[in-house]
């Protein structure tokens, strides 16, 4: 103590109760005059409760009389931990007897600046030096100015010494100077939102505290009204950011509202000193935006799984990935302008007469397996297997221009598929004198899902349907293998070489309809051109 008298340190607080009396006898008034020589000095007490047996006990701990006669003032220290065990505030009074006691801290601020004690107003603020302190609960948050060690701090024993003196003659003049212990053995340390993971000690924290009354930064909780609204805006955006159906947009705009929010509360913090909440809003973004794109994304992923197992009876698997890929999965059903293909086998009606179910089953299970692998080689989709016959469609549900070229592309290959077979089947001993008509016609039709919800269908409904399926009836008429109309003609001319058949009327349209003979792709060799069969020979 003399050595900060001599230091010139204008007041000094002393962290201990000095409740009981030492060892020595001799040692309390020495110590006791030792503190009043130095201008203003303060010491601590402590108000401590105990409850049992239905009532509750308070006591209060004070220095012994020789010190209380010395001391200029004390107060009561006492620490909030927060649920993360982190010290951000301090009691900021306690009432024993009807008498009311103010932080330590602020006795030590009052004596450094000559000012009267603390004025209670309410558990929400205090009157001090001119200013309202604003409290929360009764408790007064510290504004830290840095971690442990930010202030100045020297060895006990240094000081005794005149070490300190000696190597900084002003380490205490005009300042305040508090004692107390920064061991760890003492356990008198405390995490802060500056040095959780390195705990300050008890007596720092004070200093801290004394340092946001002495300077007025003070801060202030925002209130739980406004809490709430901001929580419930935040709620409001998510929803809003939720919106886009695009995962990387969504992100993109959770992480930079998320990180702007984060940005305008800690400005605020730091020009205002207001605390604004922070956790509850960027929970309620995150959980507001995450949980529905989970959902949307669960649901998604479950609508695949069902378009993946219903699509891939019609179309290959790339193409099923393809449309999942591209494909608004809510716009299956549409009017779309395909071209629509039916096949035939000729003669297969006379055959399965002469054949077991066996044998033609036999005979059929390779045929439409043939068929059907041609088709989706040219990203055609199966609609359906009546008996031998075949309906397919080009163009859905991945659209592509070209679907009148696929259509015959893939005509002409299940001419030559069927060939293969007919050769298999010779060598077998089956029976392999059979021919296959194919009909194309190009046009809108509604394209969709169709059926029950115990069994549905991916097909095409319409007059142009109908055209191509009258197409197909027609090879039988004109004995030619391929035949297709005049809006198919129009798109496939410059790749294949056709030849006009006829104008006919056909059911639901009231002017004739051009019919071409596919004669094969232009520059083919002969043996690639389609003949005409002996019309004797079909049934």
């Amino acid at each position: 103590m003399e050595q900060i008298n001599a230091g010139g340190g204008k007041v000094v607080g002393v962290d201990i109760i000095l409740a009981e009396p030492d060892e020595a006898p001799e040692n309390d008034p020495m110590f006791a005059d030792a503190l009043g020589e130095v201008p203003t000095s303060v010491s601590v007490i402590q108000i401590t409760r105990t409850s049992g047996q239905g009532f509750e006990t308070e006591s209060l701990v004070q220095p012994l009389t020789p010190y209380r006669e010395a001391l200029d003032g004390a107060g009561i220290t006492s620490f909030i931990r927060d649920e993360d065990a982190i010290v951000r505030g301090v009691v900021a009074f306690d009432s024993y007897q009807g008498r009311r006691y103010f932080n330590w801290a602020f006795d030590i601020a009052r004596l450094y600046l000559n000012v009267e004690p603390p004025i209670f107003q309410s558990n929400s603020s205090l009157q001090f030096n001119g200013q309202s302190v604003p409290l929360n609960g009764g408790v007064m948050l510290v504004n830290y100015a840095g971690p442990a060690k930010t202030y100045p701090t020297y060895s006990a024993s240094d000081v005794h010494d005149g070490i300190t003196l000696e190597q900084n003659p002003d380490a205490f003049r005009g300042k305040i100077v508090l004692i107390g212990a920064t061991t760890v053995t003492l356990q008198d340390i405390y995490p802060t939102p500056f040095s959780a993971a390195v705990p300050t000690p008890g007596v720092e924290i004070v200093a801290n505290a004394v340092d946001t009354i002495i300077n007025g930064k003070y801060i202030s909780l925002s209130p739980g009204w406004l809490a709430l609204l901001i929580t419930l805006t935040a709620g409001l955006a998510a929803h809003f950011i939720s919106l886009p159906k695009r995962p990387t947009l969504t992100l993109t705009l959770l992480t930079l509202s998320m990180a702007g929010w984060l940005t305008v509360a800690l400005l605020v913090f730091i020009n205002q000193r207001y605390v604004l909440p922070v956790a509850a809003p960027e929970i309620m973004l995150f959980l507001g935006v995450v949980l529905p794109t989970l959902e949307q994304a669960v649901s998604q992923e479950r609508e695949k799984r069902r378009l993946r197992s219903l699509f891939s009876r019609f179309i290959s698997p790339e193409m099923v990935d393809q449309m999942i890929a591209t494909q608004d999965l809510n716009s299956l059903n549409k009017r779309s302008n395909i071209s629509i293909l039916f096949s035939d086998i000729r003669g297969f009606t006379t055959l399965s007469e002469k054949l077991t179910p066996e044998d033609v089953v036999a005979l059929l299970n390779p045929y439409l397996e043939a068929m059907s692998r041609v088709i989706y080689k040219h990203g055609g989709t199966v609609d359906k297997y009546e008996g031998d016959a075949i309906i397919a469609f080009f163009g859905e549900p991945v659209h592509y221009e070209d679907h009148a070229v696929r259509a015959l592309r893939a005509a002409m290959d299940m001419r030559k598929a069927l060939a293969e077979l007919k050769a298999r089947w010779e060598k077998e001993g089956r029976p392999s004198h059979i021919e296959m008509g194919v009909g194309i016609n190009s046009g809108e039709v509604f394209v969709g899902l169709l059926g029950s919800e115990q069994r549905i269908n991916y097909t095409v409904i319409g007059d142009n349907a109908n055209l191509a399926s009258r197409l197909q009836d027609l090879t039988k008429t004109y004995a030619w293998p391929v035949l297709i109309s005049e809006s198919t003609y129009q798109q496939i001319k410059d790749e294949f070489e056709v030849e006009f058949a006829d104008a006919v009327t056909v059911k639901g349209k009231t002017q004739p309809v051009n019919v071409y003979k596919v004669i094969g792709r232009k520059g083919a060799p002969e043996s690639e051109r389609l003949q005409s069969w002996q019309k004797q020979a079909l049934p």
